[in-house]
C-alpha cells in the first residue's frame, strides 16, 4: 500500500481514436501493454485543449472531438519515477483529421510511450491493454 502522502494528483484526459475500425495506441515501455494517446492536464488548461496538446505531441496528428466517452479514477505506481499517482481520467471519442503519423525520430525518446500505431479494433485482447483501458475497449468494440 502506498502512503497517502506519496500520491500525486494528476487529470488526465485521453483521445479514443478510431478510423475505418482500426484504433491509435501507444504501447508503453514499462509494461509492454497499449493505452490511449493523451496525458496530464497543465494547470489552467482546458481539458479538450491539453487532449489536443497531448495527442499532437505523441502522434503528430491533430483531433475532431466528437464526444466524452468515459471517466475512470485510476490509482497506479509509475517505477521509472517512483512515483504514485491518483488519476482522473477523462476519455473522449475522436477522430483524425489526417492519419498519417509522427516519423520515428520524432518520437520522444524520454516518453513512456513507443511509436504510435493503427491496430484493428476487432484484433485487440483486453490483456493487451493498461489497467483501466480494457474497460474502454469494451465500450467501443
Amino acid at each position: 500500500m502506498i502512503p497517502r502522502e506519496k500520491l500525486v494528483f494528476r487529470p488526465a484526459a485521453y483521445a479514443v481514436i478510431i478510423n475505418k475500425g482500426k484504433v491509435l495506441l501507444l504501447k508503453t515501455k514499462s509494461t509492454g501493454k497499449y493505452w490511449f494517446p493523451g496525458g496530464g492536464i497543465d494547470l489552467g488548461e482546458k481539458l479538450e485543449e491539453g487532449l489536443r496538446r497531448e495527442v499532437r505531441e505523441e502522434t503528430g496528428i491533430e483531433l475532431v472531438i466528437k464526444k466524452f466517452l468515459s471517466f475512470q479514477e485510476i490509482f497506479f505506481y509509475y517505477e521509472p519515477l517512483d512515483e504514485a499517482y491518483q488519476n482522473f481520467s477523462f476519455f473522449y471519442l475522436c477522430r483524425p483529421k489526417k492519419t498519417k503519423l509522427i516519423k520515428d525520430d520524432q518520437v520522444d525518446q524520454l516518453d513512456e510511450s513507443e511509436k504510435p500505431r493503427w491496430l484493428a479494433l476487432k484484433s485487440i485482447k483486453p490483456e493487451e491493454m493498461q489497467i483501466g483501458a480494457e474497460k474502454i475497449l469494451q465500450l467501443i468494440k
